[in-house]
C-alpha cells in the first residue's frame, strides 16, 4: 500500500501499524471483524467505490484568481465521490447499531476538497492537517485516511464498530494517518492557536461548526487569535442544526458573523453549497494575514431526501434515507449492501440474568413524573436548563410535559450549570441539569462555586464510565469523583450511581424534592448502554422491588460471600 505523504504533520506517528487489509497483521483485524458479520455480506462488494477516481487536483489560491470549468468540473466530481462514500460507510455504523454521524462530515465535503486542492499546490504556505473542532464529524478523517493509503477502505464499513479502531471521534495514536485527537466542542480552535504559533509562517485551517462555536472556550481564542495576528483560518459550517432543534430558534440573537467580527477577526459569510463563492472567500482567507473566519451556510445534508435541515443528519444517516440517496446517485451495489442484515453486538456483553433497561431514560421519566406531581407553585421553584443532549439524557421529556420550567439552552454547559447554580441558590429554588458524564470535566471550576454558594442543584450526567458504544477516551465519563472536589466540611454534596433501572427510580424519588434534608449538589449517574436488573438470591424476584425506598448513605447487601 502506497501512503500519500501530502497530509502528514509532525504529529503523524509511524508507528501506529496501517490498517492494510494486503498485511499479515491488517487482514488478522480484518478477518475479526468480518467474522462478526456472520457471512451476511459473502456475496457483495464489501465497497462498492472506486477511490482512485478521487482527482488529486493542485490549486493555487495565491495566484489563481477564479477557479477554471476543468477545475469546477474536477472538485465537483471529487465532492460527489467523497459524499457518497461518506453517506455509504456512516450508514453502514446506523445498521450495525453502533450509530455515529453523517451530516456534519457531509456538509464540509466542499471546503475539504478546496483545502485538499491547496495543499497540494502549496505545502510550504499551509500545515496540511484537516484540523475539526467537531470531532464527531470523524467521517472526514477516516475517509482521508482511506484516500491517502493509510487504510484500506473495506474498513470503513465497521464505522464505529468495536475494536474497529474508527471510533466516534478522531484519537491520534489509535488510527493510523488520524493527525489529532478532537471531540470536545469548543476544546479546538485554542489548541490550533497554539499549533499556529509553533509553525509561524503556515497557514491552518480550521473546520468549524455552529454548534462548536457556543462554547465559551471560542470567544477566548477568537481574542488571542486576534491579538496575536495568528493564521488560523476557520471555515463554519453554519447549518442551524443541533441534536435539538435550530439555534436560531432557541438561541435568538446568537450570530456567528457578528460574534467574530466583535472579537476582531475578518469575517465573510457565503453559500456553502456555491463552489464558486465558496472559493472566493476561502481564496480571501488564505491570500489575508491574520486570523480569518468563512461561515459556510447551508442546509444540513444538503440532497438527502428525508434529512436535508432536520437532526435526523447529525446522527448517521439511517438506511431508509441513504439506500433511495445511493440508488438515485447510481450506486446499486451500495444501496442492496445497506438492505444486509449486519448488526453486531459488542464482543463483551454485560453478563447478568435480569432483564435489560436504559437507566438514564429511567432517570428522566422519574424526574418527569415528580415534577407533574407539583402544585403550580412548586413548578415555579424548578428551572431546568438544556445542554442540547436532553434526547440522550431523556430530559427532553420534561421540556415536553413542562416547557413553562424548561430552558432549551446551547452547547454551553458551563454557562449552563452555573446558571442552574444561580437559580438555586435561594434556598427554596433549586436549578436542574444534564449532560454526558464526560463532560463534568469541564465543570469542576462551577461546582466548586456552586458549592460555596451554597446552590442547590440536582443533575443527571449520563453515558458514564466505559461503555459498549464504540466511541474513545474523549467520551469516556472517567472522572465522576471529580464532582465531589470539596472539601469535607464543605456544603453538601451527593454522587449517586444507581445500581439498576428499579434503584434509579426510587432513588430520584427520594433525592430530587428539595426539603431541609435533602439539598445542595446532588448528582447521579448512568450508564449509555441498558443494564441489567438486580435480583434477589431466588434469581426472579427483582431486590428492588416496590417495597423498596432508597436511604441516602446507607449500605445494601445483596450477597453475602463465603469465597473470601
Amino acid at each position: 500500500m502506497t501512503i500519500d505523504t501530502t497530509h502528514t504533520s509532525f504529529s503523524n506517528l509511524a508507528s501506529v501499524p496501517l490498517m492494510n487489509v494486503s498485511s499479515e497483521e491488517g487482514k488478522k483485524h480484518y478477518d475479526v471483524l468480518r467474522a462478526s458479520l456472520k457471512g451476511a455480506d459473502d456475496k457483495l462488494n464489501p465497497f462498492p467505490f472506486d477511490l482512485s477516481s478521487y482527482q488529486k487536483i493542485a490549486i493555487d489560491p495565491f495566484t489563481t484568481d477564479v477557479l477554471t470549468p476543468e477545475q469546477v468540473d474536477a472538485i465537483e466530481k471529487n465532492i460527489s465521490l467523497c459524499r457518497d462514500v461518506m453517506v455509504f460507510f456512516t450508514s453502514c455504523g446506523n445498521k450495525s447499531g453502533y450509530g455515529g454521524h453523517t451530516g456534519g462530515a457531509f456538509d464540509t465535503v466542499p471546503e475539504v476538497v478546496l483545502f485538499d486542492a491547496f495543499f497540494r499546490a502549496c505545502p510550504d504556505q499551509f500545515l496540511p492537517v484537516f484540523y475539526d473542532e467537531a470531532g464527531h464529524r470523524v467521517a472526514t478523517q477516516y475517509l482521508m485516511a482511506a484516500l491517502d493509503g493509510y487504510i484500506s477502505p473495506e474498513f470503513l464499513r465497521f464505522y464505529r464498530k468495536g475494536h474497529a479502531k474508527l471510533p466516534g471521534h478522531p484519537e491520534l495514536g489509535l488510527t493510523p494517518g488520524i493527525q489529532f485527537s478532537s471531540g470536545r466542542l469548543g476544546h479546538m480552535w485554542a489548541t490550533v492557536n497554539g499549533i499556529a504559533m509553533a509553525n509561524p509562517g503556515k497557514r491552518i485551517l480550521l473546520l468549524g461548526s455552529d454548534g462548536s462555536q457556543m462554547e465559551g472556550n471560542n470567544a477566548e481564542a477568537a481574542r488571542l487569535a486576534v491579538a496575536q495576528k495568528l493564521n488560523v483560518k476557520l471555515v463554519i459550517d453554519d447549518n442551524d442544526i443541533t441534536i435539538t432543534g435550530h439555534p436560531t430558534q432557541y438561541l435568538p440573537g446568537f450570530d456567528l458573523e457578528q460574534t467574530l467580527q466583535g472579537h476582531g477577526l475578518a469575517v465573510t459569510a457565503v453559500q456553502g453549497e456555491d463552489l464558486v463563492g465558496l472559493y472566493a472567500a476561502v481564496r480571501a482567507a488564505v491570500t489575508t494575514d491574520g486570523p480569518y473566519a468563512v461561515i459556510a451556510k447551508r442546509s444540513m445534508a444538503p440532497g438527502i431526501h428525508g434529512v436535508e435541515g432536520t437532526s435526523h443528519g447529525h446522527d448517521a444517516v439511517a438506511a431508509q434515507y441513504a439506500i433511495p440517496y445511493l440508488q438515485k446517485r447510481g450506486h446499486k451495489e451500495a444501496a442492496e449492501y445497506l438492505e444486509l442484515a449486519t448488526a453486531t453486538k459488542d464482543p463483551h456483553p454485560y453478563q447478568s440474568c435480569g432483564t435489560m433497561n436504559a437507566m438514564r431514560k429511567v432517570v428522566g421519566q422519574t424526574v418527569t413524573d415528580v415534577i407533574s406531581g407539583m402544585s403550580t407553585e412548586e413548578k415555579t421553584n424548578v428551572m431546568v436548563i438544556d445542554s442540547d443532549l436532553g434526547g440522550s439524557t431523556n430530559f427532553n421529556l420534561i421540556q415536553k410535559s413542562h416547557p413553562e420550567i424548561y430552558v432549551q439552552s446551547g452547547v454551553m454547559e458551563r454557562g449552563n450549570f452555573a446558571a442552574a447554580a444561580g437559580f438555586g441558590m435561594h434556598p427554596q429554588k433549586q436549578g436542574v441539569f444534564s449532560t454526558f458524564a464526560a463532560f463534568l470535566e469541564m465543570l469542576c471550576s462551577e461546582i466548586t462555586m456552586a458549592r460555596l454558594n451554597r446552590s442547590n442543584i440536582f443533575s443527571h450526567f449520563s453515558h458514564s464510565g466505559v461503555d459498549d458504544m464504540s466511541d474513545n477516551t474523549c467520551h469516556f465519563g472517567l472522572n465522576l469523583f471529580f464532582a465531589d472536589n470539596g472539601l469535607n466540611d464543605g456544603y453538601d454534596t451527593k454522587l449517586y450511581f444507581p445500581a439498576d433501572c428499579n434503584q434509579a427510580k426510587k432513588l430520584v424519588e427520594a433525592t430530587f424534592p428539595l426539603s431541609e434534608t435533602n439539598k445542595g449538589l446532588r448528582f447521579v449517574f448512568t450508564t449509555r448502554s441498558k443494564t441489567p436488573m438486580v435480583l434477589k438470591e431466588d434469581g426472579e424476584t427483582p431486590f428492588y422491588d416496590d417495597s423498596y425506598t432508597f436511604v441516602p448513605g446507607k449500605d445494601e447487601i445483596i450477597r453475602e460471600g463465603s469465597a473470601g
